[in-house]
């Protein structure tokens, strides 16, 4: 039942990874509401703003690559982008290298 270093570290990358991109995706939809309210934000957060848009298009660009190997390899396509959507590389790892 004990972990070892890498696997516990696996595991923090997988949970840090996960909570940051849905809170970029939450920064995107603050920034959407107050375009239709309009209210602004401090114009401190705009690199913060670009960071997270350059994330989430990675992310969006990396889970159709996902998409079509999956299909390529008769999985579930749709599974496989959303779970890499948010977990990105660690779910690559493991549909590689299934033993890890």
């Amino acid at each position: 039942m004990f972990l070892t270093i890498k696997e516990k570290l696996f595991i923090l990358v997988k949970i840090l990874s996960t909570v940051l991109i849905a809170s970029a995706i939450c920064l995107e939809l603050w920034n959407f509401s107050t375009l239709i309210t309009s209210t602004s934000i401090p114009s401190s957060l705009n690199i913060v703003f670009w960071i997270e848009r350059f994330a989430i298009a990675s992310h969006f660009l990396e889970a159709v690559i996902a998409t079509i190997y999956a299909n390529s390899r008769n999985k579930m396509p749709l599974q496989y982008g959303i779970i890499y959507f948010f977990c990105r590389y660690n779910w690559f790892i493991r549909t590689i290298y299934p033993g890890r």
